[in-house]
């Protein structure tokens, strides 16, 4: 396999975009200050998992996402820290859903459920079809998305990068994305 600026590809294999988002809570999740997110989240993941290009979602055996620990490293003094991964078609799909009318309104209050976040809190990054990103690979993905900013190793929806071997040639830097994309929310 020939080797790229960021580890490997195979102009045989199909890519799909990952990403994780966390989010550091206020109070615990079964307060009353998180029902409306809590009430929230079923029709939200719903609404995701039929969306154009959805793929996966990280959850527990019984479909819980919120069960799933990771990031507990990184909870600086909140009441705990929520995952969401899910792979993805394309960033436009991704880019898609997240700034679809529904999704927005929940995000629009987002900030008196959970804290603000002055460090990256969501990294997205290629994996070859049929590879389930795992918390930990997320974890990773994150740290280096703070430590280095956007790679093709980890970027954001503001910043991203083609898939591995996509751009042969043509300069496979950061690709800035649409002024809509910009998080009105």
């Amino acid at each position: 396999m020939p080797a790229d600026g960021d580890g490997w590809h195979d102009d045989r294999v199909d890519y799909l975009l990952a990403q994780v988002n966390i989010a550091r809570m206020r109070e615990p999740l079964d307060s009353p200050l998180l029902a409306g997110f809590v009430a929230a989240l079923d029709p939200v993941n719903a609404l995701a998992d039929a969306a154009p290009g959805f793929v996966w979602r990280l959850k527990t055996e019984d479909g819980n996402a919120t069960a799933v620990r990771a990031f507990e490293w990184d909870q600086a003094g909140s009441a705990g820290v929520l995952i969401n991964m899910s792979v993805w078609e394309s960033v436009e799909t991704l880019a898609a859903f997240v700034y679809s009318d529904a999704h927005r309104e929940v995000m629009r209050q987002r900030r008196s459920w959970f804290e603000r976040m002055a460090v990256a809190h969501t990294a997205l990054w290629w994996i070859p079809r049929g590879h389930p990103p795992t918390p930990a690979e997320a974890e990773e993905r994150v740290i280096h998305l703070r430590v280095y900013g956007p790679t093709a190793h980890a970027f954001s929806l503001r910043e991203h990068f083609p898939p591995p071997g996509a751009a042969e040639g043509s300069g496979a830097g950061p690709i800035a994305s649409p002024e809509e994309w910009n998080c009105p929310a």
